[in-house]
């Protein structure tokens, strides 16, 4: 299959997806950030994000675009789940995928792989390793707990091309300017421990992990992944304001560690705020270039109002299902294009400003910030 025409594209956030047979409403669960089900006489389907799927992934499956929902779906069990995940995979034309491996399951399902993903999207794939997952782990007594967790860290990331933080999920982003002190982390992991251990939750042992995260990332050489703005239930929408983070970056800004602001949405302005005013934050939009459809473009144009060209990184998002990285790909090209096409018709910037800032947003950036 050709490459689709535009600049390389390196997808600096994404996950592994499932390559087994789904039923018809756990694919159209993936088509969501809900956890639950849809509400009576909806479907996922009918949807911005829904559109998009229909404009751009029946045509890699053979059907024309806009394709009905029930006939696309008819059409992927046709083919069977592993060559439609490869047509699907191979039509994104990705160069390169750098994946949060905190995720391990989709619907049910074992994601690929990462040499089996490498394989199915023809891309160069790398990991990025999720803080929380690497921390939950550990297995060390209270008093031994900050050394263990940060030994493990710089464990798991000494192969991977970033950390990543879902801080917005466990508690929110008001992190703190300044590391918990010791006696309060051991006094928190000694609860936890109690507790069962598990999914961490405590306030004091997250802000322990992101100071902790800092140190890692600056020995290595790696920066800092951090979910901001929307998702699913789980987060509370507000705490995930990347605004919040402000006192954080000031205080972490000597490290030197490259802040990378993951989404955003709808705080994407707030995003692209920060990246202008702190020299070591970058962002993206990821994937509120699928979730807002057709109106991809005066999003990314928001965040080009402020956003520097060096600093913007594209990526997907893309978990579970092969769809969402074709999806993310062609909402990204198209948007792209369709504010630089404006700009140029205005008179705002000549081709060749255009051209290479394409280049820039599309790959050069994440090639630069992740020595790819």
């Amino acid at each position: 299959m050709p490459r689709p025409e535009g600049p390389a594209l390196v997808d600096h956030h994404c996950h592994s997806v499932v390559a087994a047979e789904l039923t018809d409403d756990a694919l159209a669960g993936l088509l969501t950030e809900s956890d639950r089900p849809p509400a009576p006489g909806c479907s996922p389907f009918d949807s911005a994000l829904g559109l998009a799927v229909r404009r751009w992934c029946p045509p890699a499956l053979g059907l024309p675009a806009h394709a009905p929902a029930a006939d696309y779906l008819a059409r992927r069990r046709e083919l069977g789940a592993a060559e439609a995940t490869g047509r699907l995979l191979a039509a994104a034309g990705l160069d390169a995928c750098l994946v949060d491996t905190g995720l391990a399951t989709a619907a049910g399902h074992a994601l690929l792989p990462l040499p089996e993903l490498a394989a199915a999207t023809g891309a160069s794939v790398r990991e990025v390793v999720r803080l929380e997952s690497v921390a939950e782990t550990v297995a060390a007594g209270a008093e031994d707990w900050p050394r263990a967790v940060a030994g493990a860290l710089a464990s798991a990331a000494a192969g991977a091309v970033a950390v990543k933080s879902v801080l917005a999920y466990r508690h929110g982003l008001a992190a703190p300017a300044e590391r918990p002190a010791t006696a309060a982390v051991v006094a928190a992991a000694g609860a936890h421990l109690r507790g069962g251990g598990g999914r961490l939750t405590d306030r004091v042992l997250l802000h322990h992990l992101l100071w902790t995260a800092v140190e890692v990332c600056a020995e290595l050489g790696l920066p800092l992944q951090l979910h901001t703005g929307f998702g699913d239930p789980d987060l509370t929408l507000h705490r995930a304001d990347p605004s919040l983070l402000t006192d954080f970056v000031r205080a972490a800004e000597p490290s030197g560690v490259p802040l990378v602001l993951l989404h955003g949405y709808p705080y994407h302005r707030q995003a692209a705020w920060l990246a202008q005013a702190f020299p070591t934050v970058y962002t993206d939009l990821g994937l509120t270039a699928s979730y807002t459809g057709p109106r991809v473009a005066a999003v990314l144009g928001e965040m080009l109002e402020l956003a520097p060209f060096g600093k913007l990184l594209f990526s997907t998002d893309a978990y579970g299902l092969p769809e969402l990285y074709l999806v993310g790909t062609c909402q990204f090209r198209y948007g792209l294009a369709a504010v630089l096409a404006e700009w140029r018709a205005d008179g705002a910037c000549s081709a060749a400003d255009a051209e290479r800032l394409a280049r820039s947003v599309a790959s050069g950036n994440a090639r630069r910030l992740y020595a790819l």
